[in-house]
């Protein structure tokens, strides 16, 4: 049963609406375009394991991109999944190439073919979410949770080599297709132990977890004045379309859009600020007209904050 259920994280659509806004020879382009295909990929990745954990038994509930706060820290898991035996953290991971483990040395590496590159290892990450995650249950009076974790290689192709202890790691590293499996075999040998209050802890962490975000344009040193006003067209994607009586005219493509405004105003609050006044409206949206800016801004689902002459999202 799929308790809290993947949407696309905000960070991914923060970097889709920024990189169509930078120049083309903004410095540190090249690094946001980065940014961008990585968080992608780790996209794909958790949806190809979602679709494994999904057979999972119905008893068992599954919790997508959990984002939870324990003594100020945030901390971010791709999946966990609860069940009355224990709490399962699934870590995903997109890698292409090959894959190495060392036990000898404790690191790991990835060979695409081209380069061999060092990580930050992901067993040490997920066993700092494992902690983590403890903390939280302590905190809310869950005390002495069995959370076990895997890390499930989402793509098919990746080869998986260990150098030094190969128990160790099949322990807990898999390919998606067989995590399932893999949960359910050790929830049998759990199963004379003390049950959970699975249902309590489930809920418990859907009614706290947040949407996980960080400052992307803090991140990379982009200054709002960086960013490209326009409203862009949906079918050639050039920036710029003019305000015509019935919506908006693209001049490249000749084409028209009713609701094109949508997606500039989406991409303001989500990289400038949460909130937008009618001369911001006009600006980013490059036309001149406040009544047509009330009315668009008022469309769109915008709460008017009369006390701070700006509108807000309800």
């Amino acid at each position: 049963m799929i308790l809290k259920k993947r949407t696309k994280p905000r960070i991914l659509k923060k970097y889709e609406a920024l990189l169509p806004r930078l120049p083309p020879n903004f410095p540190r382009l090249a690094d946001v375009r980065h940014e961008y295909n990585k968080n992608k990929k780790g996209y794909e990745g958790e949806l190809d394991v979602d679709y494994h954990l999904k057979w999972l038994p119905h008893e068992y509930m599954i919790l997508q991109d959990v984002c939870l706060k324990t003594q100020e820290r945030t901390f971010q898991m791709d999946n966990l999944v609860i069940t009355q035996q224990a709490i399962t953290i699934v870590d995903v991971k997109n890698y292409n190439g090959r894959i190495i483990f060392d036990t000898i040395l404790d690191q790991f590496t990835r060979d695409d073919g081209a380069i061999e590159m060092g990580f930050s290892h992901p067993i040490a990450q997920v066993e700092l979410q494992r902690s983590n995650l403890q903390q939280w249950l302590l905190e809310r009076n869950f005390p002495n949770i069995p959370i076990h974790y895997f890390i499930a290689i989402s793509d098919p192709r990746t080869i998986l080599k260990v150098e030094g202890d190969k128990e160790k790691i099949a322990k807990i590293v898999a390919h998606a297709a067989t995590i399932s499996k893999k949960i359910i075999d050790r929830n049998k040998r759990l199963s004379g132990h003390t049950a959970l209050q699975d249902r309590k802890i489930g809920h418990a962490t859907r009614k706290e977890s947040t949407v996980f975000d960080k400052d992307i344009l803090e991140a990379h040193g982009i200054k709002e004045k960086h960013l490209l006003p326009g409203v862009q067209c949906p079918a050639c994607g050039v920036l710029g379309m003019r305000r015509v009586h019935t919506g908006w005219f693209c001049y490249k493509c000749q084409k028209k859009s009713r609701d094109a405004h949508t997606s500039a105003l989406a991409d303001y609050l989500l990289l400038v600020r949460p909130w937008i006044t009618n001369s911001e409206c006009m600006r980013f949206l490059k036309f001149n007209a406040k009544n047509v800016a009330t009315r668009l801004l008022r469309e769109y689902g915008l709460f008017y904050d009369k006390a701070r002459r700006r509108w807000v999202q309800k």
